[in-house]
């Protein structure tokens, strides 16, 4: 198969040498690949504060018009046009509708920050008005800036265009996101991390690597005959070889980034009576799910987030386990099964003052094949164990004695949790951690160029077929940060955002 891959590389070759386009720079690439949202030339404005009442609301303006369309609603104070304010500037003064030939009726008094491109967030003029923070003072300061002349942003375009210009990679732009949605202390770490480029930084530095590499390729290519290149074959591929356990390092954070930004899906399973959904409430510290000594009583999923120490789980709780003649609860049975099959943490639970059942022995054996991390947890502790469960050698990453009647033994969960995903303290100021699962699959690409220039190389192939490999590794790494992306990726990240951001 490698050597398929190898013709296939030599027969790319043999045409004109694509891996020229490397080599131009990001800000061409932006350029033709953002087109439709460089040429938008229109100003827009959003609240950027929350919706409801505050001390006081802000309302952004951004655009090569921005300051004209501010000016048309705030005048300042000193009795100055708002375009004569410099850069950097706040001003005080009032906020009135749009009229013809000057301006019309008092809305607020209020704060004008002026932000003169390319230094603002978004890269272009910038305005943001600061009013009281009144429901339909705001709604009223908004359409007046709509009616001086700009249009309603959409979800998160500030920061598509601060993207678009420059200002962000798209690792940093998601990790804006991460910023406002991050419900932990862990999370906003690593959320930190990113705004301040360490993921980028570090993605930049395969990138340059790679691209030296490619280099000495292809001079191969162009000079075959003349000794030109920088690295003999030996030295490409131990350069290679310590390039892709440095990628290969970075792409094994995902386990702790996705457990601390995203979350775990986590799956709660277990014959009827088991103390399933009392076990969920437990975890969430408040009564979430109906609990009670009929088994059967949870016929539906119960989906919940909540954070165990620096780790998220996205918590499911199911329907028990058993063989039903009553349709609704079947149903409930089969959505519970293809939780527990999509989870990434199961928590088993077992009845640990009854002797064991066929549905837990049923479950035992579902968990055999099942790869992802798996505790058990053997509930009703209080109550005095009958025997044992009888669970497989090595089937559990951890067994936890519990009850969620009284608490005993959740401290004790909730520290195993943590430790299957997160071990020791993390230096997020100097490490770089993978997030998302985009940022996983686009590096694991380009480790698989890295290898199969590696194949190449080993086999006795000369530098150039390799570069072929090498240039689908630096795409690849173009799509981590931001390089080189597809629309429909950006729509997908920039969907996730409020209005205003």
């Amino acid at each position: 198969m490698n050597e398929v891959r190898i013709l296939t590389n030599t027969a790319k070759l043999q045409g004109n040498f694509a891996f020229r386009k490397f080599f131009g720079g990001v800000e061409p690439f932006l350029k033709e690949k953002f087109h439709k949202y460089k040429t938008m030339t229109d100003t827009i404005a959003a609240v950027s504060t929350p919706y409801g009442k505050g001390g006081i609301a802000v309302i952004r303006i951004s655009g090569d018009e921005a300051i004209d369309v501010a000016g048309r609603v705030f005048r300042p104070a000193s009795g100055a046009s708002l375009s004569e304010i410099e850069g950097g500037r706040i001003v005080y003064g009032s906020i009135c509708a749009p009229a013809e030939g000057g301006f019309g009726k008092q809305i607020d008094d209020g704060m004008a920050a002026v932000l003169r491109a390319p230094r603002s967030y978004t890269g272009e003029d910038t305005v943001e008005l600061s009013c009281h923070g009144g429901i339909l003072l705001t709604e009223q300061v908004l359409s007046a800036v709509i009616a001086a002349g700009a249009r309603p942003a959409e979800a998160g375009e500030f920061t598509r265009r601060a993207f678009v210009a420059g200002k962000l990679s798209l690792t940093e732009a998601e990790a804006v996101i991460n910023l406002i949605d991050a419900r932990s202390e862990e999370a906003l770490k690593l959320a930190r991390s990113h705004t301040a480029g360490r993921l980028t930084a570090k993605l930049s530095e395969f990138y340059e690597s790679l691209r030296t590499l490619l280099s000495t390729a292809y001079v191969f290519a162009d000079y075959p005959d003349e000794d030109l290149t920088d690295l003999s074959p030996d030295e490409m591929i131990a350069s290679l070889e310590a390039l892709q356990g440095e990628m290969q390092a970075l792409s094994d954070t995902y386990y702790v980034g996705h457990a601390v930004s995203e979350g775990v899906s986590t799956v709660i399973v277990g014959r009827p009576n088991t103390g399933k959904s009392s076990i969920l409430n437990r975890l969430l510290c408040r009564d979430r799910a109906i609990v009670s000594s009929i088994a059967g009583t949870t016929r539906d999923t119960i989906e919940e987030t909540v954070q165990v120490g620096r780790v998220t789980l996205r918590l499911t709780d199911t329907a028990g386990l058993r063989d039903s003649d009553d349709p609704i609860e079947q149903i409930g049975v089969e959505r519970s099964l293809a939780a527990l099959s999509a989870a990434e943490l199961v928590l088993a639970v077992f009845d640990a003052a009854s002797a064991p059942t066929e549905e837990d022995r049923e479950l035992l054996a579902r968990l055999a094949d099942h790869a992802a991390p798996k505790i058990a947890l053997l509930n009703k502790s209080d109550l005095g164990a009958v025997g044992e469960i009888g669970l497989p050698d090595g089937l559990f990453d951890a067994v936890c004695s519990v009850s969620a009647q009284t608490g005993e033994g959740m401290d004790g969960l909730r520290q195993v949790i943590e430790g299957l995903f997160v071990a020791g303290e993390i230096d997020y100021d100097s490490t770089a951690i993978l997030a998302n699962a985009r940022q996983k699959g686009a590096l694991d690409r380009a480790i698989a160029g890295v290898e199969a220039a590696l194949g190449a190389l080993r086999s006795g192939f000369t530098p150039d077929v390799a570069g072929v490999d090498l240039e689908e590794a630096m795409a690849a790494l173009s799509e981590a940060d931001g390089r080189a992306v597809s629309a429909d990726i950006v729509d997908a990240i920039f969907h996730r955002f409020c209005v205003g951001k």
